[in-house]
């Protein structure tokens, strides 16, 4: 088949099987979650600009709720405060703090190139949060009332995109220095965990809908994934 192919195709083909077959493993993993999980946030995105999950995302929203009482959150009384708690580890002001930290303990032990992709890589993260945030301008949940302060727009959680791009990319910064495989799993599985856990407390505290929260951990994801691979792409030269 390619042999009838235009001369450009089938260099392009070449190429890019040429390129494939020099991957690593995990690199092509890493390759095929970009595409995969961009592909679902624009499909996400697509049904959430056409109204197709509100009914769900209200429902989702309601259920967070005493059925008697909506400015209640189900579950004892104390979780109101481990939810806030919780939506902390996904602010601005804690993964500031974060960064700041993780760079000043890399230029202390004269890793810069480490600490120029974790600031890059965060940054960067935040900016392209605000302007996914500005293009879509989701108004925030109005079905409860909010047991957060909030400034922006709802679409994508700044709160979950934030905490994956900032955990995950830590524990990917942090896991080729670990000499036990257990280990690196136990430190990857904590910043997913972390993600996981501040998503599911925006959608609590009623400031998010479900929808919100996972467009922000898959463009969280995509975004820490890409400079990982960019990052790997340096250090390999």
């Amino acid at each position: 088949m390619l042999r009838n192919a235009p001369r450009h195709l089938r260099s392009w083909t070449a190429s890019g099987i040429k390129y494939i077959r020099g991957r690593e493993p995990i690199v092509l993993i890493a390759l095929l979650l970009v595409v995969a999980v961009s592909w679902g946030f624009i499909e996400l995105a697509d049904e959430v600009t056409e109204g197709s999950t509100a009914d769900f995302d209200r429902w989702v929203v309601q259920s967070m709720r005493q059925a008697d009482d909506p400015t209640q959150p189900i579950g004892p009384r104390w979780m109101r405060e481990v939810g806030r708690d919780i939506t902390g580890l996904g602010g601005v002001s804690v993964l500031s703090m974060l960064i700041a930290a993780a760079a000043g303990f890399l230029a202390i032990h004269h890793a810069y190139r480490t600490m120029v992709v974790l600031l890059v890589s965060t940054i960067g993260g935040i900016i392209v949060s605000s302007l996914l945030k500005q293009f879509f301008a989701r108004p925030r949940p109005d079905v409860v009332p909010h047991l957060a302060e909030v400034y922006t727009s709802s679409f994508p959680s700044g709160h979950s995109m934030m905490s994956a791009v900032v955990y995950l990319t830590l524990a990917a910064l942090l896991a080729p220095v670990l000499k036990h495989f257990w280990v690196r799993v136990y430190v990857l599985g904590l910043a997913v965990l972390a993600t996981v856990l501040v998503g599911i407390s925006r959608v609590y505290l009623g400031v998010h809908y479900p929808t919100d929260v996972l467009a922000g951990w898959g463009a969280g994801l995509v975004w820490a994934v890409v400079c990982w691979l960019i990052a790997r792409r340096f250090a390999s030269r």
